[in-house]
């Protein structure tokens, strides 16, 4: 295996930590967590919006980290501080705790996916690599952090009242992927790199937020509609009879199925330049979220599968966008932008979400909302163009 690929799988664990085990695994201690604690969706919903929230104060001050650091330093530091705050979960079911150490994971997480997305796009442009496929690794590696929740945590969600020990359970789990980050990415070790300011000049072009107008507002649109069914679907799985394996298997595959995502959408992302591969994947996940308002298992998994397989190629997708529009020099302030943007999408997706499923109409109608959201941002998308030199 060459050199640059170990390298990816290492980076694509930060990846699995910081959105796999820190945010999207809460999806399967919501259910337990809520009959436990007595909890309305839009109290469920409103640990996300703050894990959203502490998101985004992390992507802000990524831009000030990057001058002062450098990028596998804050990948690193991101992966122990999320260590640390998946035990202070397990702690207490007080919501005047909870929403801290919401608030504390979401910016470690931040640290290490901004970090490890910067990390990845110099890594793809070393010799030898494959910069779609690259990317495709680092943010499908989600997927592996998914996986291991759904094998790890739904035999021990059983009980509810055990669900402290799933938050320590996933420490333990975060603290694995600490150490092989840390030994899989000695390679990218190196100065600090130089965060480019928004619209000043580097190269040929700079970033300016006027210039990816349309790929921002259908990425904000993005991180609106998919966190409402990756925090809720767990919750519409076993509302509708599922048991405990039958959660581990849907949660399961669609984690491998993000795995595969990688695979999957590399030669999109490779060959076109604006934002037609956003508006596509946007679409998709807008069928994934309307199946589960289907009954029957099968329409579930399909949903699952369809889901993982596409959500968070989304996130590569505007990672491609900035490498194939701006000089590496402006890429941090790009991908540190389209973080803020996505971020600030999660911020009211949650909470949104879980209003509306407290109505009459339940989760499904949330789900609805969710996928009329995600077709606008597939609208919207199509309007980013390639910025030709």
């Amino acid at each position: 295996m060459p050199a640059w690929l170990r390298t990816a799988f290492a980076l694509a664990l930060g990846a699995g930590l910081s959105l796999g085990l820190a945010r999207f695994a809460y999806a399967l201690l919501l259910p337990p967590m809520r009959e436990q604690l007595g909890w309305s969706y839009a109290t469920a919903g409103l640990l996300n919006t703050v894990n959203a929230a502490g998101y985004l104060l992390g992507a802000l001050a990524m831009p000030l980290l990057l001058r002062r650091h450098e990028a596998r330093t804050l990948f690193l530091v991101g992966g122990g501080v999320a260590v640390l705050g998946l035990v202070l979960h397990a702690a207490s079911g007080q919501l005047a705790w909870l929403l801290p150490c919401r608030l504390l994971l979401g910016a470690a997480s931040a640290l290490t996916f901004v970090a490890g997305g910067l990390l990845a796009a110099r890594l793809g442009s070393h010799e030898g690599a494959r910069p779609a496929l690259v990317l495709g690794l680092y943010y499908g590696g989600t997927g592996s952090g998914i996986v291991a929740a759904s094998l790890a945590l739904p035999p021990l969600l059983a009980d509810p009242v055990r669900w402290p020990w799933a938050w320590a359970l996933l420490a333990l789990l975060a603290l694995a992927a600490c150490w092989a980050m840390a030994a899989g990415t000695r390679s990218l070790a190196g100065g600090a790199l130089a965060a480019q300011g928004v619209g000043s000049k580097v190269g040929t072009r700079a970033w300016n937020w006027r210039d990816f107008g349309f790929g921002l507002a259908g990425y904000l649109c993005f991180g609106l509609g998919y966190i409402g069914y990756m925090t809720f679907i767990v919750a519409l799985v076993r509302q509708q009879g599922a048991g405990e394996a039958q959660v581990a298997v849907f949660f399961g595959l669609l984690g491998l199925a993000n795995l595969a995502s990688s695979w999957l959408w590399a030669p999109l992302l490779a060959r076109f330049r604006d934002g037609r591969p956003m508006a596509l994947l946007n679409a998709l996940l807008g069928v994934a979220t309307l199946l589960p308002l289907a009954t029957g298992s099968a329409v579930l998994l399909a949903s699952g599968l369809l889901f993982g397989g596409v959500f968070l190629s989304v996130v590569a997708s505007t990672t491609a966008l900035v490498r194939h529009n701006l000089p590496p020099a402006a890429w941090p302030a790009g991908i540190a932008a389209f973080t803020v943007v996505f971020a600030a999408g999660q911020i009211a997706g949650p909470t949104l979400v879980g209003l509306v499923s407290d109505g009459a109409g339940g989760l499904r109608q949330g789900l609805a909302v969710s996928a009329a959201i995600l077709f606008t941002g597939s609208l919207l998308a199509l309007g980013q163009r390639h910025l030709r030199p």
